[in-house]
């Protein structure tokens, strides 16, 4: 079988080190050849440019444009025949690019149900209990749970449970008054948490499905008879074995959840995790990959998530996320590794996209007063045809880069400068005149929603204007 010749399409800037990585690329499947255009920046590529400059050697199967090309794809491959994709943004990632064939996994399913709290609810008026909800629902929740508090009144508990399932949204109640769940169950409740042996009663009085826990902390056999009472009368359920705090059972607790899993192996189980991620001063995307793990190899098919510590407050949207990454490695057989990312806020596996050597070397090569920001190993390198400069600080570039009279393109490269800094230090990937990413903890509502929309398939970023003009990046003009 030959070796498949794919075209690797850029401009002038970018080939020379595009060449080099094509020869590392090259193997008995693999013939990539580099095709430049004749555009300095290979971003500024256009679908009329493609149209009229490309010339293809007749035995290229597909080509693989730059990341952060913005023209209509499906044209190009009508007009020469061939399948035309997007790669990655930076050419560091190319070997993972073809690595997994350019096919961004399916993270539009999964098979554990995200039950949300609001902790406050009775606090609350319906309406903006439905207002929270309506966010909890946007960042991944399947379920709203419904917290109702000691000693307080929640006299608009029927009231909330119909405005939310007005809204599409399922409804469980969290109360330790059996008062408060029965009238919620009558209320059409779809789930309640949480019963055990001692008030089963309560599951009688209405259709909602009941969380099940032991009637005692790590009173397994009680938890183990209510299970069987509910498989005798067909009803739908949800056992807890209870999920402890560290150093308060913690380990012993995950210990139950696998035996209850080996002694009940289809039975559906929900895992609360607030009592970890609340209760540990940590970041919470890796104690949710972690949990996500164990749920993931137990086939847990519920978790609680609560948000009432600011530390937690991206909980949901993490578990949604974590949920669609491990199963989708699950199904492949494979590591939770190369998944999308999604749980990386703090650092990223692959921080620098060129080395110092490459920056050096892009560097020579720029004739224009435009300034260049790049971070490496060595540091954050800034550059233009004055030279380069490599530091951290942005206290120490900012003597040597003349703006001192400029002061938009001063705050430019502040602002550009710092990001730099914050990426260097934390081992985050940086790219001038874009944000840095901060995996599902910095997502937005908007931006959530469009995920959703789109079954988390990558869409691909968006190029700023300023950059598709080749202007200078804080928007004025060169004053060479």
């Amino acid at each position: 079988m030959s070796a498949e010749k794919v075209a690797l399409i850029t401009g002038s800037l970018a080939e020379g080190r595009l060449a080099r990585l094509a020869e590392e690329l090259r193997s008995d499947a693999l013939d990539p050849v580099v095709i430049n255009v004749g555009v300095k920046v290979a971003a500024l590529m256009t679908t009329e440019i493609l149209d009229r400059r490309l010339k293809l050697p007749e035995t290229v199967g597909r080509a693989v444009l730059p990341g952060r090309f913005r023209g209509d794809l499906e044209k190009l491959a009508d007009r020469f025949g061939v399948k035309f994709e997007r790669g990655p943004e930076e050419l560091a990632d190319l070997p993972q690019f073809f690595g997994r064939g350019g096919v961004e996994p399916d993270l539009s399913r999964h098979d554990c149900a995200i039950f949300a709290e609001i902790v406050d609810a009775t606090t609350l008026s319906t309406a903006e209990i439905v207002a929270k909800a309506k966010g909890l629902k946007t960042e991944g929740a399947d379920v709203v749970d419904l917290g109702c508090m000691p000693d307080t009144d929640f006299p608009h508990l029927e009231e909330a449970i119909a405005a939310l399932q007005a809204e599409g949204i399922k409804v469980s109640v969290d109360s330790a008054n059996d008062d408060e769940l029965a009238r919620a169950t009558r209320a059409g409740a779809n789930y309640l948490l949480s019963l055990s042996e001692k008030n089963l009663w309560i599951a009688e009085e209405g259709g909602a499905a009941p969380i099940l826990v032991p009637a005692a902390q790590g009173d397994m056999e009680s938890l183990y008879r209510a299970t069987d009472a509910m498989e005798a009368k067909g009803r739908a359920y949800f056992a807890d074995p209870i999920l402890d705090p560290i150093h308060f059972g913690f380990t012993a607790s995950v210990v139950r959840y696998a035996e209850f899993r080996k002694a009940r192996p289809e039975a559906p189980i929900l895992m609360g995790i607030g009592n970890v991620t609340e209760l540990t001063d940590a970041d919470t995307t890796g104690i949710n990959a972690i949990l996500m793990g164990m749920i993931s190899e137990l086939k847990i098919t519920a978790v609680l998530a609560v948000q009432v510590s600011p530390h937690c407050r991206t909980a949901v949207r993490e578990f949604d996320r974590a949920r669609r990454e491990f199963f989708a490695a699950r199904e492949d057989g494979a590591l939770p590794k190369g998944y999308g990312g999604g749980l990386l806020a703090l650092r990223d596996r692959r921080p620098v996209a060129s080395s110092a050597a490459d920056v050096a070397a892009l560097a020579r090569e720029i004739k224009d007063r435009n300034f260049r920001i790049e971070v490496t190993e060595a540091g954050v390198h800034v550059f233009n045809r004055d030279g380069e400069r490599i530091a951290v600080d942005p206290f120490q570039h900012f003597p040597e880069l003349n703006v001192e009279d400029d002061g938009a393109h001063a705050f430019y490269l502040g602002v550009e400068l710092a990001r730099a800094e914050i990426a260097y230090r934390l081992g985050k990937r940086y790219a001038q005149d874009e944000g840095l990413k901060f995996g599902v903890a910095g997502e937005t509502a908007e931006s959530l929603e469009e995920a959703h929309r789109l079954e988390f398939k990558k869409a691909g970023s968006t190029l700023s204007k300023r950059a598709a003009r080749g202007a200078r990046p804080d928007g004025g003009e060169d004053k060479a």
